[in-house]
């Protein structure tokens, strides 16, 4: 990615984040940036291109991300600990992509929306996917339903943007540990025991202290 093209969506992101993607030009955007409308308009069609691209960034990375587990992990069990800890970790490393999208992702045009929509439908199906899998296979419990059980999950980790701040008690890895430790211990079957440390990718930080 070129340098102008990053500060582009660098600045679009503070500028939209202050003042809404309506209450924001493409000659504000020209101006913060120190650049030219030609300058904008060889990295981007338009104002709403930005924005799809703004969207996109994240759903991208995780939707990545979620696909390296199937190939990495050959087990239901570490496959779900690596797609919880990378979706934790989008909300840190796209914070202000995730705040725009959550704020302005009314205003993406019908193409765009439905391009973002596809490849969010794809993430939630590689999640159900790893569940049913589990289940299929019995490292999960077979009594979950799955759509809830799903949906749970996804729903619990996207509120993260309400609340997660850089500079809170936890970092976003500690945040993330627990976040698998709750999901495992409510699909692993049976009473915790030392079999469930072995499951773990890596024991939580806030087991060390016990």
């Amino acid at each position: 990615m070129s340098d102008l093209r990053e500060k582009i969506i660098q600045t679009s992101l503070e500028l939209f984040d202050r003042h809404g993607f309506h209450g924001v030009t493409v000659k504000q955007i020209v101006q913060e940036t120190n650049t030219s409308k030609g300058g904008f308009y060889h990295h981007f069609q338009s104002k709403d291109e930005l924005l799809f691209v703004i969207h996109d960034t994240f759903i991208t990375y995780v939707l990545k991300e979620a696909q390296a587990a199937n190939v990495t992990h050959s087990s239901p069990i570490p496959k779900v600990q690596a797609i919880i800890q990378s979706f934790v970790q989008v909300f840190d490393l796209y914070k202000p992509h995730i705040s725009v999208f959550y704020q302005e992702s009314l205003y993406l045009k019908p193409a765009y929306e439905e391009e973002i929509k596809g490849k969010r439908d794809e993430f939630k199906r590689m999640v159900f996917n790893v569940i049913e899998e589990g289940q299929k296979t019995g490292h999960f419990r077979r009594e979950l339903p799955l759509e809830i059980t799903g949906m749970a999950i996804l729903g619990m980790v996207n509120w993260i943007y309400k609340w997660y701040r850089r500079d809170g008690t936890y970092t976003i890895d500690q945040i993330a540990e627990v976040f698998t430790d709750l999901v495992l211990h409510f699909l692993l079957p049976g009473k915790e025991d030392s079999g469930y440390f072995r499951h773990m990718l890596k024991v939580p930080f806030f087991y060390e202290s016990e």
